[in-house]
């Protein structure tokens, strides 16, 4: 086996003596010999849910080490969910793009990824897919349950709720205030089916994770006794040189939309999904969302659909234990990183805990999955989860009450004036990857107060933008086109009235065809529409695309591979 980074080390050359001298420091004398495993570390302390991943890491060494492999830790681009404005969304094709270039132009043969946040999951994928080198994931997991006044925190969940209990005046402020130090108990991050706890699943149905891992709470020691085993199988992959190109496929694919609809898990593991595949060159559209998933049973009964958390799950027994009971929905030729089938894992993984993870005969919902809904109002689709809204309220006709920017909802929404009722449909647009930019989760839009305190907890919500993985709600969201990139939600006005059919997979604004067609967006809608001069924004704007391809950039699509054609001396 001829080693990728033998092209830095290998000969007696001026240049390989460059690169091995500066990269000996006390190293043996057999170290650029042996597979150079990198170990792409997300770890920050502004991303608090990746922040113990240094720890993480250094049980992946000690794998690494143990099997024979030099371990070198990478520190990538990291993206806190909860702090970085305007959001993380903006920069994960960012981030996704410097991991894949760092990889490529560094003298490694095979990558550790370590992620755990919302996006660093998936733009670590996007990075190891364009670049194809041996690539296997071990994420942060989640944190442990917190509780208050005796009863337990949904990370996110609670935050959205115990919010709208404020506004409402059923809970004080002082009391909110106080929860706040109980929400995060530990390291790790979200407890609920939010997006990062989804993609970690997510991640190890598509074959990237070693199997019954994900899941595993951040502070278990048994997911430090897992990343140590994973840093000896980075080194097996180079030997076997098992790339995520030969394993990922459609069928992979397939399993990974049966695991988001079986676990009731977030809309955006939609876009990154979309956005994986885009790198790979696998056929996936939001059509196979709705084809595979719809039909799926939601098994597992977590916040924000259900009751329990991540915590509860893992003791519960797990993906894998979820994936046995629709082993008949899943691809058996969809193969893992280890080399063997996914199904493979599945014959000893029981369910301890019914109540938490259900049968197939007792599901906490027969149909789950996520809806892709068409029409007028988004002729390239939309999403629904309809796990996570009010069943009153999948098949609703409404007034529109519009608004053209998240600043114009938070100024208007309360005003006691608003010519808003329980039935009216919420449409806030500017929100997508272009008009904001970045496609921020702001569609589970607060309901207005004085709804609120008639005691409405549910509204139809529609918009450009996404939704965070731990709310809940009957939101349509992910609208494609979005306005500013000239979609018709741009030409809805307040008083048109919206139909939704969730069941017959329908968006439609009810205005005839001629008005339809003669109406222009209005001055406040495309004032609110961003438009940056230079840096990130403004390359990210120029060149992202929708949400129902991933949103990723149109020159990052496919795979460049990890060749590197000239030297650096």
């Amino acid at each position: 086996m001829t080693l990728r980074s033998a092209q830095w080390y290998a000969g007696d050359h001026r240049n390989a003596y460059i690169h091995r001298a500066w990269m000996r420091r006390g190293g043996p004398a057999d170290a650029f010999d042996r597979p150079q495993i990198a170990i792409a570390n997300t770890a920050s302390d502004l991303t608090p849910c990746n922040a113990h991943l240094t720890e993480v890491a250094q049980s992946v060494k000690n794998g690494i080490y143990e099997a024979g492999g030099i371990p070198l830790e990478l520190p990538v681009v990291s993206l806190g969910e909860t702090q970085v404005r305007p959001t993380a969304m903006l920069w994960r094709n960012m981030a996704a793009m410097a991991t894949e270039e760092v990889l490529r132009a560094n003298p490694v043969d095979g990558v550790v990824l370590l992620g755990g946040c919302d996006k660093t999951i998936p733009s670590l994928l996007m990075a190891a897919a364009s670049v194809d080198l041996p690539a296997v994931v071990v994420p942060g997991g989640p944190m442990l349950t917190g509780t208050f006044r005796g009863v337990p925190l949904g990370c996110g969940t609670d935050v959205w709720r115990l919010s709208e209990e404020v506004r409402a005046g059923s809970l004080s402020n002082e009391q909110f205030i106080r929860s706040e130090s109980a929400m995060i108990r530990s390291r790790g991050h979200c407890n609920t089916m939010g997006t990062a706890s989804t993609m970690a699943l997510v991640a190890e149905a598509l074959g990237t994770v070693v199997p019954g891992v994900a899941g595993t709470p951040a502070p278990d020691s048994r997911l430090l006794e897992a990343a140590h085993r994973t840093g000896g199988l980075a080194v097996e992959l180079v030997t076997a040189d098992r790339r995520p190109g030969t394993f990922l496929t459609k069928a992979s694919f397939h399993n990974a939309i049966v695991t988001l609809a079986a676990i009731g898990g977030s809309t955006n593991a939609v876009v990154h999904l979309l956005a994986i595949a885009g790198r790979l060159g696998v056929d996936l559209t939001l059509d196979d969302f709705d084809r595979i998933g719809s039909g799926v049973p939601v098994l597992v009964d977590l916040q924000p659909a259900g009751r329990f958390l991540m915590d509860d799950f893992h003791r519960a027994g797990g993906l894998l234990a979820v994936l046995r009971e629709v082993r008949d929905l899943l691809d058996p030729d969809a193969r893992t990183v280890t080399g063997r089938p996914l199904v493979d894992y599945l014959d000893d993984a029981p369910i301890w805990d019914p109540e938490v993870i259900r049968s197939r005969t007792s599901p906490l919902l027969d149909h789950g999955g996520i809806a892709v809904l068409r029409g007028n109002l988004a002729p390239r689709g939309a999403l629904i989860k309809p796990a996570a809204a009010s069943p009153h309220l999948l098949k609703h006709r409404g007034r529109a009450v519009v608004f053209d920017s998240v600043e114009d909802f938070h100024a208007r929404v309360d005003d006691p004036d608003l010519d808003v009722d329980a039935d009216s449909v919420l449409v806030l647009r500017g929100c997508g990857p272009k008009g904001y930019p970045g496609m921020p989760e702001v569609a589970n839009m607060p309901l207005p107060k004085k709804l609120l305190e008639r005691g409405v907890r549910d509204m139809v919500r529609v918009c450009d933008g996404r939704m965070s993985g731990t709310a809940y709600g009957t939101v349509v969201l992910h609208v494609a086109p979005e306005a500013a990139a000239g979609g018709p939600l741009a030409l809805v006005r307040t008083g048109d009235v919206i139909n939704l059919d969730v069941e017959a997979r329908r968006i439609d604004v009810e205005v005839p065809d001629e008005e339809w067609a003669a109406r222009t967006p209005n001055d406040a809608t495309t004032s609110g529409y961003a438009n940056p001069r230079r840096g990130w924004e403004r390359l990210y704007v120029d060149h992202v695309l929708q949400a129902d391809t991933g949103a990723d950039l149109d020159f990052l699509l496919g795979s460049s591979g990890s060749q590197v054609s000239r030297d650096s001396h």
